[in-house]
Parts: C-alpha cells; sequence; structure tokens
C-alpha cells in the first residue's frame, strides 16, 4: 500500500504491507504508520474482487500470524488508530480529511485482518495476538491493557459519538462493519454460542455504558436512510480505473454480492437497492439484528434486547422504571415511516417482526395508527409474492399479521379501510376492496401455495390461526373473499374425499370392502351393491354416518388388514395417506372460521351466505361427518334456512335478487338458534430456545447482505450453503 494506487492484486507484494507482517518491529510512532495508511485503491465491487481482496489477505494475515508474537505489529497497528480515533471528532469539526482518510484505512486494515483471523483462529490464540507486545520475542503481558475491548469500546463511540458528515460517512461504515466481523466467530460453528468473547466484552465491562446508545444509534441509521456522498465529496481525486478506497468502500455498487436467503438455502443473487442506496442503513440494522440476538449470558441478559425490548416514544413523557436498564426515547413516527419503505429487504421485516413481539410501546402505538395499510400491504405482498421470496421471509411476514389480529381494533379497522387498483394482485381486478378482505385473499393464497408445494405444517398453521382471529370481525367481505373462504374449504372437502377413497378404498381390494357393505346393515339387511368410489363419492354423508356407529369396527378391520397387505410386502402408504390429517385439520380451522364469521357478523356478510348457498350440495355431504358434525350444525342451519327463503322466492332469481333475499333473511333468522362456541383465538408464541432458529436466519442475512464483507462460503458451518 502506501501513498500510490494500489490494485487488490498486488497486495500480498506490497512492501508496507510486508513490512508489517514481517520480522520487524515497528513501533507506534515511527512514520511508517503514515505510509502505510496513505494508500487508495479501487474498491471491491463484487464478489469475484471481494474474494480476491479475501485471499491477498490471507497470505498477509498467515505471515502476520507467524510473526506478531515476536513483533506485536498488531497491536501497534491499533495503537496508532486508538490513538488517531481520539482526535476524531475535531478532525471532522475542522474539516481534516487526510487525517480522517487515513484513520479509515487503519480501521479497514484492522477489519480484514480481524476477520481472517477469528476465521483461522480460535478465541484464545486471537485474545493472545491483542496482548503479544514488543519487549521481548514471543513475551505477552497479563497485566497490560486489554486491546481487544479497548477497539471495540472506540468502535461504539466511534459509532454513536462522530458527526455524521461526508467526510465521516466510510469510516461510520466501517466501524459498523468491524464490530460485525468481531462478531463473526458465530459463523464458523454449528452450534450457536452461549459463551465467547462477545460475551465477554459487550455485556459487561467497558462496552456495557455504550448499550443503549448503539441501540439508539443504529435505529436512527436505519431511520435516515443516508446516502453515501457524492463522488464530489470524495477525500482523493477519483481514480480513472474507479476511485479510491475510501469512498469506494461506501458506495461502489456490489452487484456480484451474496444476497439474499433462498428457499431452501442459502443462494447468491443481486444485491438490493435498499443495501447499495445506504450502506450505512443496511450495515446499522444487520448489527443491530445480530446484537439483539445475542444469546443471554450465564449471569446477565443480552442488554441490547433489553434495550429494544424497552425504548419508548419521543413523546412519551412518563419516566422509566428504575428496573429497566439501558432505556432510551425515539421518534416512533419516524421509525413506523421506516419500516412501512423498507419492508422489502428480509431485515427490515425481521426488524418489523422484533419490535412487535417485543416492545409493547412499539406494538401498541403501531395498532393506534389510523395508517395501518401503510404497513399491512408491504406485508401482503411479501406473502403474495411467495415464490419469489425466501421461506424465512414469508414466516417473518406471517408471523407479523398474526400478532397483528391478536388485537380486535385491528381486525375492525381494516374492515374500514377502502383500497383502489392493487396492481400487484394479478389473479383478478381489484377495482375496490377493503384492507380486510384483501389480507384474506393473500393468506389463503399463501396456504393454498404452501400446501401445494412446501408442505410447512407451521405455515399453514399460522395462516390459518391469523385468519380465525379475524373470523369474529369480518365485516362486509368482498364478494371475491367471501367466495375463496368456501371455495377453498370446499376444495379440501373435496381432497378429503379423494383421499379416503384412495387410502381405504384401493382398486385392488375393492372387492373385500365391498363384501363388507353389501352383507352388512344397520337392520341386518343387505345393502346394494356399489363399488366402493361411488359409495364414497355419492353417499358421503351416509357413510360417514355409518364410519361413527357400530359399523366403524367393521372398516377398521377391512383397512387394516388393507395395511398389513401393504406392510407385509414392505410397500409403504402413499404420500396421500399422510396428507388425510392436515386436511382434515385445515378443514376443521376453516369450518371454525365461517362458523364464527356466522355466528358473530352473519348481518355483515351477506356475500359469504351467497357463497355458502352456492356450494350448499358438499357441504350437505358432511353434515354427519364425526369429526365436522358439531361445527357444521350452525353452517347447515344457515344453508337450510336461506335454501328455503330461496326455494319460496320461485326460480330464475338474478344475483342482486338472492342477496336481497339474504340481507332481508338475516333479520328474520332466530339469532338464539345459532350455537355459541368459544371464541376463536390465537397468540403468537416463540418455540423454545428461539435462538436456534433466528441465529442462523441472521447471519444468513449478513452474509447474503453486508455490503462489502465476504466470507468463504466454504468456511462457513452455521447453516447450510445452497448447491448453487
Amino acid at each position: 500500500m502506501g501513498s500510490n494506487s494500489s490494485r487488490i492484486g498486488d497486495l500480498p507484494k506490497n512492501e508496507y504491507l510486508k513490512k508489517l507482517s514481517g520480522t520487524e518491529s515497528v513501533s507506534e510512532n515511527d512514520p511508517f504508520w503514515n505510509q502505510l495508511l496513505s494508500f487508495s485503491f479501487p474498491a471491491p465491487t463484487s464478489s469475484t474482487e471481494l474474494k480476491l481482496l479475501e485471499e491477498a489477505t490471507i497470505s498477509v494475515c498467515r505471515s502476520l500470524v507467524e510473526n506478531n508474537p515476536r513483533t506485536g505489529n498488531l497491536g501497534a497497528l491499533i495503537k496508532v488508530f486508538l490513538s488517531r480515533t481520539k482526535e476524531l471528532k475535531l478532525s471532522a469539526e475542522c474539516q481534516n480529511h487526510i487525517f480522517i482518510w487515513q484513520t479509515h484505512n487503519a480501521l479497514f486494515i484492522i477489519c480484514c485482518l480481524l476477520k481472517v483471523f477469528i476465521c483461522e483462529m480460535s478465541e484464545e490464540e486471537l485474545q493472545l495476538h491483542f496482548t503479544y507486545e514488543e519487549k521481548s520475542p514471543g513475551s505477552y503481558s497479563s497485566d497490560s491493557e486489554d486491546l481487544l475491548e479497548e477497539l471495540l469500546c472506540c468502535l461504539m463511540q466511534l459509532i454513536t459519538d462522530i458527526p455524521l458528515l461526508d467526510i465521516t460517512y466510510e469510516i461510520s461504515v466501517e466501524a459498523v462493519s468491524t464490530m460485525m466481523v468481531f462478531l463473526s466467530c458465530q459463523l464458523f460453528h454449528k452450534e450457536v454460542l452461549r459463551q465467547s468473547i462477545s460475551h465477554k466484552y459487550l455485556m459487561r465491562g467497558r462496552c456495557l455504558p455504550y448499550t443503549s446508545k448503539l441501540v439508539k444509534t443504529l435505529l436512527y441509521n436505519f431511520i435516515r436512510q443516508e446516502k453515501p456522498p457524492p463522488p464530489g465529496a470524495h477525500v482523493l481525486p477519483q481514480q480513472s480505473d474507479g476511485g479510491g478506497l475510501l469512498y469506494g468502500l461506501a458506495s461502489g455498487v456490489a452487484t456480484g454480492l451474496w444476497t439474499v436467503f433462498t428457499l431452501g438455502g442459502v443462494g447468491s443473487k443481486v444485491a438490493t437497492a435498499s443495501e447499495l442506496s445506504s450502506p450505512l442503513a443496511n450495515q446499522s440494522l444487520l448489527l443491530l439484528l445480530v446484537l439483539a440476538n445475542l444469546t443471554d449470558a450465564a449471569d446477565a441478559p443480552n442488554p441490547y434486547r433489553q434495550a429494544i425490548m424497552s425504548f419508548k416514544n419521543t413523546q412519551d413523557s412518563s419516566p422509566f422504571p428504575s428496573s429497566i436498564p439501558h432505556a432510551f426515547q425515539i421518534n416512533f413516527n419516524s421509525l413506523y415511516m421506516a419500516l412501512c419503505e423498507q419492508q422489502t429487504s428480509d431485515q427490515a421485516t425481521l426488524l418489523l417482526y422484533t419490535l412487535l413481539h417485543q416492545n409493547s410501546n412499539i406494538r401498541t402505538y403501531m395498532l393506534a395508527r389510523t395508517d395501518m395499510e401503510n404497513l399491512v400491504l408491504p406485508i401482503l405482498e411479501i406473502l403474495y409474492h411467495v415464490e419469489e421470496r425466501n421461506s424465512h421471509h414469508v414466516y417473518m411476514a406471517l408471523i407479523i399479521l398474526l400478532i397483528l389480529t391478536e388485537d380486535d381494533g385491528f381486525n375492525r379497522s381494516i374492515h374500514e379501510v377502502m383500497l383502489k387498483n392493487i396492481t400487484w394482485y394479478s389473479e383478478r381486478v381489484l377495482t375496490e376492496i377493503s384492507l380486510g378482505s384483501l389480507l384474506i385473499l393473500v393468506v389463503i393464497r399463501t396456504i393454498q401455495y404452501n400446501m401445494t408445494r412446501t408442505r410447512d405444517k407451521y405455515l399453514h398453521t399460522n395462516c390459518l390461526a391469523a385468519l380465525a382471529n379475524m373470523s369474529a370481525q369480518f365485516r362486509s367481505l368482498h364478494q371475491y373473499a367471501a367466495q375463496r373462504i368456501v371455495s377453498y374449504t370446499c376444495r379440501h372437502l373435496r381432497r378429503y374425499v379423494y383421499v379416503l377413497d384412495k387410502l381405504y378404498f384401493p382398486h385392488s381390494h375393492c372387492s373385500t370392502l365391498q363384501h363388507c357393505f353389501s352383507t352388512l346393515s344397520d337392520n341386518g339387511e343387505e345393502l346394494l351393491s356399489l363399488t366402493c368410489s361411488h359409495i364414497l363419492r355419492s353417499y358421503a354423508s351416509s357413510l360417514f354416518s355409518l364410519l361413527s356407529k357400530k359399523h366403524n369396527k367393521v372398516l377398521e378391520q377391512a383397512t387394516q388388514s388393507l395395511r398389513g397387505s401393504l406392510s407385509s410386502n414392505d410397500v409403504p402408504l402413499p404420500d396421500y395417506a399422510q396428507d388425510l390429517n392436515v386436511i382434515e385439520e385445515v378443514i376443521r380451522m376453516m369450518l371454525e372460521i365461517i362458523n364464527s364469521c356466522l355466528t358473530n357478523s352473519l348481518h355483515h356478510n351477506p356475500n359469504l351466505v351467497y357463497a355458502l348457498l352456492y356450494k350448499r350440495d358438499l357441504f350437505e355431504q358432511f353434515r354427519t361427518h364425526p369429526s365436522f358434525q358439531d361445527i357444521m350444525q350452525n353452517i347447515d342451519l344457515v344453508i337450510t334456512f336461506f335454501s328455503s327463503r330461496l326455494l319460496q322466492a320461485g326460480a330464475e332469481l338474478s344475483v342482486e335478487r338472492v342477496l336481497e333475499i339474504i340481507k332481508q333473511g338475516v333479520v328474520a333468522l332466530p339469532k338464539d338458534r345459532l350455537k355459541k362456541f368459544p371464541e376463536l383465538k390465537f397468540k403468537y408464541v416463540e418455540e423454545e430456545q428461539p435462538e436456534e432458529f433466528f441465529i442462523p436466519y441472521v447471519w444468513s442475512l449478513v452474509y447474503n447482505s453486508a455490503v462489502g464483507l465476504y466470507w468463504n462460503p466454504q468456511d462457513i458451518q452455521l447453516f447450510t450453503m445452497d448447491s448453487d
């Protein structure tokens, strides 16, 4: 490096880097440091270039690892950086470009070295390298200052205290990135780390007092989405081949970076616009998520999570309870607007989930907003484009909806918000629809996608839970939303019959079961001799009644014999047999959702009654099914009541006339005839040991989305890499 512009490929041969990593000790007062830190080269702009930088850094690092115990040059470099940061604030005020540029370069070198050190050695070895001194070859002092802790405290001070100006933007980004690198030891372990140097330094000691200030600053960096300075604000003249290192790191186009988490693993995609438009906001959000998801120390809870759980609105003048540590205030309106605008990224959705789930102040504020559509619509769009999103992003978006639907006020208000021309919804032109009806359409579409593609039980369970939470407050359902609720239920009713047919009445055994039906009946008389499939499809309700009575044993014996014959030939039951319980669960929940709406808001939903009447033949088949009989009572009552009124009105009725009859009939239907059921309410609860899910997820986001950071995929142990 040095005063001349360098290229990545030339780094291993650079005389200054050779001296840094060589056998000669360099005093922290040596003029060499000014020469080393006066470098500029085109910034890495793709994964290929970042990989080249990594490879070049490794060769320098390995030499430094070998010689540092004798030279202590790593400690000297860090001391040079620490001494410079003490004057950084003054340099920013005085517009001392050169001083800030060199300080940034020092931090950049430290970050590159630290990244390789953490990957290549144990934490114990790493700490030793930060304690080696120049005094005598191979010696280190246990009572010397802890440079690693001092470096971390310095980074926190730099992030929180240095004013964000054009000339300090790059070093602010680098400070955040270096903190992420310090925490990156988790990437190289399969298991979640519960004791590490991060716990030692970040949860106690000198770093602890910076907790609330750091979390607040990172949040404001995300809120402000500050763009990097324009090229005209560059410290040094732009190089003809792409510009200097200082500006380039923050503003270079990282088109080749590994970015988003894909279904089933990590893939390589182009960096998103948000990651490139504000590198500081992107890096700050990633660091915040990493800190928030650190596991608790053995003797202390995670202070960063405590800060996230307890911060309040700047307009809230009530005092903080003395029992709440690391408390601070932030502008909730600004935070809300930023969250609404940034939901295209996994990390912004994960932040929204974290705040809604863990901070009751934020949750209360958001639920009281009168413009919830600005937040809900981006979440619905994530779910709508489920094919293009990774499974974790979809899951977080869905959990956010589930948390919101726990509130009855939200469930009422979303049906009062009318939307026009939802351009991203392509199945049908929706010129005008309520937010509530749109939410129903998107969630049902998500369930359908999941049932046919990914078959994730937790996904469809949470989808159904969100619909169930809303069902008692369904209001003025759009005709298409009502139609989709009923048609989706009917789809599974038909699927249920189909699976029963395939499972219990395979063609090779039809004669056996047909004999059972043709020789036994309630009164001992022979039943009509029909094929099993015909019995199942045409006389479903009678068959379900039969199943629930004494002939249940006969069928059970017959089906057991079938399964026995299958297993005896080592032929497993087909996939659709495994689906039977899942289909039954979905049917049961959809019927409960319909029942809840009919019981609580029948008079508000004529379109739902219309859709039920249109499909009444299929519902009637399941009237006596033992699994659904109780929940079918109200649905059957409504279908029977309105069918009779339509029959009285005559034939050839228009849609408008049918709806008019339904609206009139709602008034005449005695409410006491509808059986009351317990209110459908589901509450989201995190799984035990949620860190087993969130820590790999967060680090996959860092790996994919952090600007200017690259790790060799072969070294990653925490999560599985995509084969692509």
